[in-house]
């Protein structure tokens, strides 16, 4: 595993961008990069600056010797005279004040503050980003990515093409041989479709992470708070790692940044347009949310971007456990009386009728029905089944008095193990047909929720 940085581009020079950021709309503020103009900065933070770019290791500098304990970082190769404590800062605070920042200046703030000692983790899909903001800073900055050994082959190729484009050599992590052959032998090359994928990503990503970030004091991440609303909504700009430990270990260790929380993905893609940036040519395929390749799939339009990742999964699951300290659970947002709060229900209307499961159980025993039935499957908090509600009512409408009935089965809780095992439940929402003169529910096959093709699929089995 090879350790480098990026040479350090010249700083173009420009009067006084900061000023200039504060005064543009917000909209604005993507028409108008350009490198920092830190001329500005208090000698202090410049003389640090330099004192961190002086351990930058040349490319062809010796290796040391690896230690078996982490697998050692270019942070860790720094002299230790460069590498002391920083006073102690409430970073609380500091989300709080950049809050209204820009992208391109928190990055700014981010490399300013941990030099050499922070890194961009890049997943080879739109947070490319993040290494044009990096670059525009004109400061060194260094480029980590996690090779599962599943990636798609545009993705490999991306990663060459960034490295051509900004000068740098990413450094890339792998999981430990020994823990992916174990797990291939013992369970096969895909178990993540019969048993969910937290245990591959655990080998294939978290256990890496972990070993990488050990070299560091900071990473900076592409986390948005619309990528996944049920899961991101909560995402700060800036945050003491909840669940990393960095280099000098323990709980409070590492400092995580996410420059792009506050921004929009259509803002991301105008950026990337408006710099000519190269980007993955599966999102010309329809692929949004880019992961290893057995798990991600292009998506509709008008579905969620995370509807590509684990898609045989219900929509909680669609994290791998990388930023599992910003996921908001639905039970977290309990009152202070230890209460949660109730979530309105859905489908709520005289031609939708809710069905317990005793209701499921009697369709499932009817052989001769004389009235078939589509049921959706779905939980009130899912984002997704909150995004088809309006469609599903509209086919409710469509079908009052066409002899097909329509009808909704609230199937997370304790009723999700019977949805799975007796109606095929995989993630919500979930769709079956109870066709008349048959015994066993249909399910819907298509990612396609609106009420025309979910009218073609009744109408294909009555």
């Amino acid at each position: 595993m090879a350790f480098s940085v990026t040479s350090s581009p010249a700083a173009i020079r420009s009067s006084s961008l900061s000023s200039s950021f504060d005064q543009l709309p917000r909209a604005a503020q993507f028409s108008a990069f350009q490198a920092l103009d830190r001329s500005h900065l208090p000698s202090a933070a410049a003389n640090f600056s330099r004192r961190r770019c002086s351990a930058v290791r040349q490319l062809n500098a010796a290796e040391p010797k690896r230690n078996d304990s982490i697998v050692p970082s270019a942070a860790t190769l720094s002299p230790p005279e460069v590498v002391e404590k920083l006073e102690e800062e409430d970073y609380e605070k500091l989300a709080e004040e950049l809050t209204n920042a820009s992208p391109l200046q928190i990055m700014d703030k981010a490399l300013e503050k941990f030099g050499n000692d922070i890194a961009i983790a890049f997943s080879g899909a739109e947070d490319v980003a993040l290494i044009e903001y990096a670059h525009l800073t004109g400061r060194p900055f260094r480029v980590f990515s996690l090779d599962t050994g599943r990636l798609n082959p545009e993705t490999y190729k991306f990663f060459d093409q960034v490295e051509k484009r900004y000068n740098i050599r990413i450094e890339y992590t792998f999981p430990e041989a020994e823990e992916v052959q174990s797990l291939v032998r013992t369970k096969g090359l895909f178990s993540f479709y019969e048993d969910g994928h937290q245990e591959c990503c655990r080998v294939r990503k978290v256990k890496p992470l972990r070993r990488a970030l050990k070299g560091l004091r900071a990473w900076i991440t592409g986390q948005r708070k619309d990528q996944s609303p049920g899961t991101r909504s909560e995402v700060p700009v800036v945050q003491v790692d909840p669940v990393f430990e960095g280099l000098e270990g323990g709980v409070g260790s590492l400092v995580k940044w996410n420059p792009v929380a506050n921004v929009k993905g259509n803002d991301v893609w105008n950026f990337l347009r408006a710099m000519d940036v190269p980007v993955n040519t599966l999102h010309a395929q329809g692929y949004i949310s880019i992961g290893c390749e057995p798990c991600t799939r292009p998506v509709l339009p008008g579905q969620h971007e995370r509807e590509g990742r684990w898609w045989w999964e219900d929509a909680k699951a669609k994290e791998c456990g990388l930023h599992k300290g910003n996921i908001k659970d639905e039970n977290s947002t309990a009152e202070a009386n230890g209460s949660t709060p109730v979530v309105a229900d859905l489908f709520v209307t005289k031609n939708v009728v809710d069905l317990t499961r005793v209701g499921i159980e009697n369709l499932l025993k009817l052989k001769d029905r004389k009235e078939a039935w589509i049921v959706v499957m779905y939980a009130p908090w899912c984002q997704f089944c909150q995004g088809m509600e309006a469609s599903y009512v509209e086919l409710a409408d469509k079908l009052e008095g066409s002899g097909v009935r329509v009808g909704k089965f609230r199937a997370d809780g304790d009723e999700k193990e019977f949805a799975q095992k007796e109606l095929g439940l995989g993630s919500f929402p979930t769709v079956v047909l109870f066709p008349k003169h048959s015994s066993r529910p249909i399910k819907y096959p298509s990612e396609k929720r609106d009420a025309d093709s979910l009218m073609a699929f009744v109408n294909a089995l009555q």
